[in-house]
């Protein structure tokens, strides 16, 4: 995991907003993916560094909170 201090290279990323952030704010976060790195950052705070994580540990991250979840 790394920190995406490099605004220029977050502009040019298609950012996609979360499914599960709510209209009422508070818990709304964007990601962005690449060839084989997922992009995360906070949707009220964009000029904020956001995360950078390698696709193979998004996964594993995704298919354990749906387990949490579900």
């Amino acid at each position: 995991m790394s920190v995406d201090k490099t605004a220029n290279s977050s502009d040019r990323l298609n950012w996609f907003k979360s499914t599960y952030s709510g209209g009422a704010g508070g818990e709304c976060l964007e990601v962005a993916t690449c060839l084989h790195t997922v992009h995360v950052r906070d949707t009220k705070d964009t000029d904020r560094p956001g995360l950078a994580v390698g696709s193979d540990a998004w996964t594993a991250f995704v298919g354990f909170a749906a387990e949490e979840l579900g």
